[in-house]
């Protein structure tokens, strides 16, 4: 029997909070997954459930003060992310790990030409680097030619030239994707990458990154509250809601056999050609306020199988082939399937 691969990122009861002038807002509380190397994980929920601080939490991007961890690990490569000091992080991120954002233009620098940019982050990775192995500036706009290629744009060459005002929606998503594959990260994190694109251009986002993926032998973390996405690109699923990891598995399993109720209001919310629209729901309520979370399940309010036990926070439940939700109800459900 071969062994599972050690997960090149390992998330562990990450437990993260702000403060603000209303109290201590509760953003992520307890969750943990990991990704293996060449694996991609789609973290999916309703705005506000902690996906994008996940994310951020992971690049070291959330400002301390307000944020502040109050226990977790965040594993990279064994090194836990959330010790190594600012100095080390840097070099880690954009190397090691990079991000790309669901606005490209607000992360482009609209006074300075798309080639300055991207040339400017290649030299950024250099630094780290002994002398002898850095790129001059000539070889690192040649890179960002290379880049450009490499993510479909046409005419990279002249599009180095370009001003991100010159350049569509999707092009734009795509220089974005070649600034965080410059530095040959191990890890890409994706923060909802087709939100501001058209159908079409979403589409022929989500076929580069799946082939980037397999061209550089990349982990991929997808942020997503489109369930279609997760199916077209990833391997394995984490359910959140209001900063809890509440159902893990693999796509298959999620779609054929979703065990918590959050899911399944998730997944009958989806159209399907196959199904009427009058069999289309949504999910009632609203999510409730982390300022002062509920001490039981934080579904509870919404949720139509609730009873007396839901009153007690659940605990994670193994089902089968590595898919775990945190219901009480959760056997029942899966055993149910969809």
């Amino acid at each position: 029997m071969t062994r599972p691969a050690a997960p090149l990122l390992s998330v562990r009861d990450l437990r993260l909070e702000f403060a603000t002038f209303d109290g201590v807002y509760q953003a992520i509380d307890g969750i943990s997954f990991d990704i293996a190397p060449g694996e991609s994980i789609g973290i999916v929920g309703e705005t506000g459930c902690g996906k994008s601080v996940t994310a951020k939490s992971i690049m070291g991007l959330l400002p301390s003060p307000p944020a502040r961890v109050r226990a977790g690990e965040i594993l990279f490569d064994g090194e836990d992310l959330l010790t190594v000091g600012e100095n080390r992080l840097r070099e880690i991120r954009g190397n090691d790990i990079a991000m790309i954002f669901q606005d490209p233009m607000t992360y482009l620098n609209p006074v300075f030409s798309v080639g300055t940019q991207l040339v400017d982050v290649i030299m950024a990775h250099q630094r780290g680097k002994p002398k002898s192995e850095r790129m001059t500036k000539q070889e690192a706009r040649d890179h960002a030619v290379d880049m450009l290629r490499k993510v479909n744009l046409p005419n990279p060459e002249r599009q180095l030239e370009s001003y991100p005002y010159q350049l569509s929606g999707g092009m734009r998503q795509r220089v974005l994707i070649a600034m965080a594959l410059s530095g040959r990260p191990k890890l890409l994190i994706a923060d909802e990458p087709t939100t501001a694109l058209d159908v079409t251009i979403q589409a022929q986002i989500l076929d580069l990154i799946d082939e980037l993926r397999a061209d550089f032998g990349l982990s991929v973390l997808m942020i997503t509250h489109d369930l279609g996405v997760v199916a077209s690109v990833c391997d394995r699923v984490v359910v959140m809601y209001a900063g809890q990891v509440v159902e893990n598995a693999s796509v298959e399993r999620l779609f054929d056999h979703p065990a918590h109720p959050y899911t399944r209001g998730l997944l009958a919310s989806v159209p399907h050609p196959g199904r009427p629209a009058a069999s289309l729901s949504g999910i009632p309520g609203s999510l409730p306020n982390l300022l002062d979370p509920p001490s039981g399940c934080r579904f509870l309010g919404r949720c139509s199988l609730a009873g007396d036990d839901c009153l007690t926070r659940p605990v994670p439940v193994a089902l089968a082939d590595r898919h775990e939700a945190a219901c009480w109800r959760a056997m029942e459900a899966a055993s149910a399937g969809t």
